[in-house]
């Protein structure tokens, strides 16, 4: 078990969504997450099952896409899901769409990506929000450091 692991099981089991249109990737994340010790939310590809998913369990972090199913956009959904005190983390290969609109996450994890480097980035964020800043930062995820009111800080 590594450090990440353990520190995902020592959190209580925290929650996350997957908003990802490639069903075999979210697949591979959900059971890497889960073996974590992480809850994962019903896999969804589609911003509307996103946003009914939330309306009954609030996730501690969305891992969202932003190519989704059909012409949902993950960009719209993260900004949603940010209105209703959601942090999410973009899972894309679109990393200058995911750059261009840092408001609506806290990081990105640009794609292609393992399995075992998003538990790490995951343990890291919900550690990071928490004000844990004890686990080193994974050097392919991207943070979008905000201030309060949530416009990126000045670096």
């Amino acid at each position: 078990m590594t450090g990440y692991e353990r520190d995902a099981r020592g959190q209580g089991a925290s929650t996350l969504l997957i908003v990802e249109d490639e069903i075999l990737a979210a697949m591979a994340l959900r059971d890497e997450l889960e073996d974590a010790g992480y809850r994962v939310m019903d896999l969804t590809g589609r911003w509307q099952e996103a946003l009914a998913a939330v309306k009954d369990c609030k996730p501690d972090l969305a891992l969202v896409n932003i190519r989704l199913h059909g012409r949902d956009d993950g960009i719209v959904l993260a900004e949603d899901l940010k209105a209703q005190g959601i942090p999410v983390l973009f899972i894309s290969g679109q990393e200058s769409r995911a750059r261009s609109a840092q408001t609506a996450a806290i990081g990105s994890l640009p794609k292609p990506y393992s399995v075992a480097d998003m538990v790490v980035a995951v343990a890291y964020l919900l550690a990071h929000l928490k004000g844990d800043d004890s686990l080193p930062r994974p050097a392919t995820l991207e943070v979008f450091d905000h201030e309060a009111n949530g416009t990126p800080r000045a670096a």
